[in-house]
């Protein structure tokens, strides 16, 4: 079953368990009433209203008070240094039809229960969730103290391979050294015993020959 209502100059197409947005209307949140501006129903049988349907009635339930986004309007005028900024939130209800009932007495239930929105406790969130970043925040400056010591570690661990490094580079350079020094010294020995056999048989050889 559906039923076509019309509210604040507007007409609305619902079934129970349905919400819908109107214009504001001065309800309180939580309160339940009748919307007998009812222009047609419809299930089994249909009723068409000239112009309501006589008997029929929507009961609806106020969920919440509040206002739309807000819409920029921006007027200019060319060449005439004209300009005009404005912004508008328009206010409205919303409502949860509870039940719809035909000029016959049959009606329908919605399934669920409406869930009226409570401004307090909204802000009651808002500020909990401000607590919790506080608290984050807070907490924050000891997690990077943490990190920084970590990074200390991890450069000083770095900092004595690199220095390990070093030291063993430098006894092997030192080691090349004391090999190169020796070969060279074995080679120059090496020359010397040459020349030295070589003085000898010039000395048998000049003998010979006297």
């Amino acid at each position: 079953m559906y039923a076509i209502i019309r509210s604040g100059g507007k007409q609305y197409k619902v079934k129970a368990g349905d919400t819908l947005r109107v214009e504001k209307l001065e309800k309180e949140l939580g309160s339940e009433f009748d919307l007998d501006e009812v222009l047609v129903v419809s299930g089994d049988k249909t009723f068409v209203g000239e112009p309501t349907v006589q008997g029929a009635k929507v009961t609806v339930v106020v969920t919440r008070q509040t206002k739309a986004p807000k819409v920029i309007v921006f007027k200019k005028k060319r060449r005439q240094g004209y300009r005009r900024m404005r912004g508008h939130r328009q206010p409205y209800t919303e409502l949860f039809v509870k039940s719809i009932t035909n000029p016959e007495g049959q009606s329908t239930q919605a399934d669920n229960d409406a869930r009226v929105f409570s401004p307090e406790k909204k802000a009651a969130q808002i500020e909990k969730a401000k607590e919790v970043r506080k608290a984050k925040k807070e907490t924050g400056p000891k997690r990077k103290e943490v990190k920084a010591s970590k990074k200390t570690a991890a450069a000083s661990g770095t900092a004595k391979k690199t220095a390990a490094k070093k030291v063993t580079k430098k006894k092997k350079k030192a080691a090349k050294k004391t090999a190169k020094k020796k070969a060279a010294k074995k080679k120059s020995a090496a020359k010397k015993k040459t020349a030295t056999t070589k003085k000898t048989a010039k000395k048998k050889t000049t003998k010979k020959k006297a």
